[in-house]
């Protein structure tokens, strides 16, 4: 893994060194700021012609180093945050404790894993899957007031902490990020769907994007890394870091709020 951007003046001497990364190196750069509110930052993956998914998943335009940024990424989350149909399509399962970080989890006052955090309307969930009986951490359900009583009853019995993040059916992202806060969680990670991204970005609660380039090209009609209604004013992000390997870049973007 190269270094083409510096993530700080001290790390200029990697610059130019082609080797793999430890994950100590890697979380120290993909460290979250030291801020006293909630730190939303999104990790996604695309191909070059702007494919999120091919076949409905992201696993095909990933790659080895992308994963484990990807496995850092989650390990400095207090909360991981998903839509509903990104568990489905996914097969998302508990978030597990690493030994690799351990350590530095516990200096930063985290639980062993990250939580994981649905955000869903109508609950349309299967609760007997690991996501909800055997996290190690309890699984975080978002939804609206608006949600099906029966379906929170039965989130609720499976063991998730639901949080209502909406008056309606559906869940307000602001509303969802200071939620989470409320339960604790102050450094945040959404790995998508499209969908939910776009949700974000439009809510303007969107603090940072970890994006991996992938150098494959794809066609067909797959969802760009953000779906929904656009933006009046596109949001401009500075690039903070760039990592290179094996023709993948591995970027990070923080929100510009002077832009």
């Amino acid at each position: 893994m190269r270094q083409l951007f510096p993530v700080t003046d001290q790390t200029l001497e990697r610059a130019t060194t082609d080797r793999e990364w430890s994950l100590d190196e890697l979380a120290d750069a993909y460290a979250c700021p030291d801020t006293d509110g909630p730190f939303l930052r999104a990790n996604m993956v695309s191909s070059l012609d702007g494919a999120a998914q091919h076949d409905g998943k992201s696993q095909p335009i990933s790659s080895a180093a992308d994963m484990r940024i990807f496995g850092t990424l989650r390990a400095l989350a207090d909360v991981v945050v998903v839509g509903a149909e990104t568990v489905r399509q996914e097969g998302y399962r508990p978030a597990r404790a690493r030994a690799e970080f351990a350590r530095r989890r516990e200096a930063a006052g985290q639980a062993p894993a990250p939580a994981v955090a649905v955000v869903t309307a109508g609950l349309d969930l299967d609760f007997s899957l690991p996501l909800f009986t055997s996290p190690l951490v309890p699984t975080v359900i978002l939804t609206g007031a608006g949600a099906p009583p029966d379906r929170v009853a039965a989130a609720e019995r499976a063991g998730a902490r639901v949080v209502f993040a909406g008056d309606g059916a559906g869940v307000e992202p602001a509303r969802a990020v200071r939620g989470l806060a409320g339960l604790g969680y102050r450094r945040l990670l959404t790995e998508g769907g499209p969908r939910l991204l776009g949700q974000f970005v439009a809510a303007d609660v969107l603090d940072e994007l970890c994006l991996t380039v992938s150098p494959t090209l794809t066609a067909g009609d797959a969802q760009r890394i953000a779906g929904g209604p656009g933006v009046e004013v596109p949001h401009r992000f500075a690039l903070v870091s760039l990592l290179e390997e094996e023709g993948f870049l591995f970027t990070r973007y923080g929100r510009n709020r002077q832009g």
